[in-house]
Parts: C-alpha cells; structure tokens; sequence
C-alpha cells in the first residue's frame, strides 16, 4: 500500500528563482520593483491602521506619506550609490548605472533618514506632530522591509557566506561572487533579515500595548531593534562594501544607530512621558480655527447682575437739583438777601486754585 504513495523530493537547500524579470506587452516588469511597491503599501496599510486608531485623520497621513516614500526612494539610492561608489564611478564604470534602480542597490538607512525629512517638511506644513507620525509609521517601515528583502531574493544578491545547511540558498554560477564559484549554496540572509524584521515589527506593537510609547519613542524602539539584527546578519554576507577598521561600513552604522536610539529611548521617556494627542487640531484633519473656536466670535458676556444695572441707571439719569426740594413757595426778603450773598461769594472764590491764608504764601 505504502509502495503506492508517491515519493516528496524535498530539496537540501531553497532554490534560486528561475527569473526575476517577466515581459508585458514589450514592459519589463521586475520582481525587484514588486517587492519594494509591495513593501510600500503594506507599509502605508499598516500605519493608517494605526494613525486612525489614534484618532488622526486618513487623509493628512495620505499627505505626509506623499512627500515621505518619494523621498525615501531617492535616500535610499543615494545612501547606496555614496557608500558603494566604486562600483559606478572610476576606471571601466558607467556612473549612469547609478541611476539603474531596478538593477538593485537601495540602502536603508538612506530610506529612513530622507524619508523622515519628507515626512518632516510635510508634517510642518501642515501643522502636526512629527514624532507621533513616526511612531506610527515605526512598525509599517519594518513590516516593508520584510518585502523589499525578497526583492534580493530574486536578484541573487546580498547572501551570506557559504553553507550547507538545509535552509542553504542556491545561487545561479552567474551570480556567485569571485572567490566563492566552487560553493553552490549560500546563507540567506535575505530571509533572516525579512524574520528579523517581522520580530521587529511584532516588539514595537506589543510593547506599545504595554506601555506607553510616545513622543517617538515606538521609532526608536524600531531603530534599536533592527539595528541588532542588523549588525550580526550583515557580518555574515560576503558581497563586496567598504570596510573600516575591520569591520563592513554598515556594520559600523548599526552599531552607532543602536547606541543612539537607546539613548534617545531613554530620554524619550524620563522627559516626555505620555503619548502626543493626534484626535483634534489638524493631524485630525480640523484646521486650527475650527478646533479652537471662530476667532472672529464675540466673548461671551458676562452674568449681569440685574439690580446693580437698574441702580447705576437711577444714578446715572438722576437730576442733581432733585436732591434739593423744590421751594414751594415765593422767597422771602431774608432768604432772598441770604441766597444773593452766598452767590457773590460763591463767584469770588476760585476753586482752582488753593486757599491762600490772609497773611500772604508762606515758604
């Protein structure tokens, strides 16, 4: 009966790709390219998942993520391009293969750091808090990162050193590096870093269900984490960089990128305490007049209080001579004398000035 089963092949190592470019209609289409625009929008799905959640508006992240991928894409390239230039520029180069981004070549740390300065511009323009975008945006880049990865996949690129485990990367002869022909598999650190990333990922949501993580403090929290991972898986490729001190150039940017994170972690969270508030004003989509009220409205009057109106209107309205009563009758010829008198004195006293004694000023 068990001689009826057919047998599984399972292979010792994962296979190459057989391609990695398919033609439409005349139109290369890359898998390369698939990758990163796959990376992209999931990415962006994830953070407005979570920018929503906040209370923020769809459309201003839209906005900011406008100027935020365009300029991550040309980061990416140049961080590439300037940190590997001997392959475009020099004797034998064709420095207009720096612009051949389907080729491959994308650094991240070129993505983030331009891509924050877009969203940054963006994000002053309209009047919302930077550091909340980037921790919503914190685990949408590391969940990207985990597409853009098998864009190398299919390149035959960035593998690691020779192995013959079973999870061993086959790589085409075409595509093995000088030095490196006799060995057919290869560690695939495109897939350790895309699991890597999804652990990343997984962190910076469940430790922010835990605590709070504002102020930036989810981004750091990313930058820290894929830093570690970073700096192991790319001690282990054998892909021609640059070197210092001994060690591959973004090995050493790992090392400083996660030491600066963790301080800044830290800082984040003795000064900043709390999570910045993204429900009104215009990261929720209200201009500032709406969320804090028409400017051009009245104050609100004051309770009046109705009895001390009516008494300043009596006093207000109140004839002087009505406090003196009215004569009834004709004066006499005393009274006359005495009222003529007192109106000559009356006029011959300046009230001006002050009494001056009889006997002269005095000093």
């Amino acid at each position: 009966m068990s001689s009826l089963i057919p047998a599984v092949i399972v292979p010792a190592f994962i296979p190459s790709p057989s391609q990695g470019v398919w033609h439409l209609l005349g139109l290369p289409i890359r898998a390369y390219a698939l990758c990163i625009l796959a990376g992209i929008f999931i990415g962006y799905w994830l953070t407005r998942r979570r920018w929503v959640a906040r209370g923020g508006s769809p459309t201003v992240l839209s906005d900011v993520m406008f100027w935020a991928i365009p300029f991550g894409l040309v980061g990416a390239r140049i961080y590439h391009v300037a940190t590997d230039a001997e392959l475009y520029f020099g004797e034998g180069r064709h420095p207009i293969d720096a612009l051949k981004i389907w080729h491959g070549g994308l650094g991240i740390w070129g993505a983030v750091g331009f891509g924050a300065l877009g969203a940054y511009l963006a994000c002053r323009r309209a009047k919302v808090p930077f550091l909340a975008f980037l921790d919503a945006v914190a685990p949408g880049i590391a969940l990207a990162q985990v597409f853009g990865r098998f864009g190398n996949y299919f390149n035959q690129e960035l593998f690691g050193k020779p192995t013959t485990r079973p999870w061993g990367l086959e790589i085409d002869p075409a595509h093995r590096p000088e030095g490196f022909t006799d060995f057919a598999t290869f560690h695939p650190t495109f897939l350790y870093e895309a699991i890597w990333n999804l652990g990343v990922m997984a962190l910076v949501i469940l430790v922010g269900r835990r605590i709070t993580l504002g102020y930036g403090r989810a981004f750091f929290l990313y930058v820290a984490a894929y830093c570690a991972g970073r700096a192991w898986i790319e001690n282990m490729r054998i892909d021609t960089v640059n070197h210092f001190l001994g060690l591959r150039l973004n090995v050493w940017t790992s090392i400083i990128l996660f030491v600066l994170a963790v301080v800044a972690l830290i800082i984040s969270f003795r000064t900043k305490p709390g999570q910045q508030d993204i429900s009104t004003g215009p990261a929720a989509g209200v201009p500032d007049e709406e969320a804090a009220g028409t400017t051009d409205a009245e104050p609100e009057a004051a309770p009046v209080d109705a009895d001390a109106v009516a008494e300043s209107v009596v006093v207000e309205n109140a004839d002087p001579a009505s406090e003196v009563p009215a004569p009834t009758g004709e004066l006499t010829s005393t009274e006359a004398a005495e009222a003529a008198e007192s109106t000559e004195a009356a006029k011959d006293t300046d009230t001006t000035k002050p009494a001056v004694p009889s006997d002269g000023a005095r000093d």
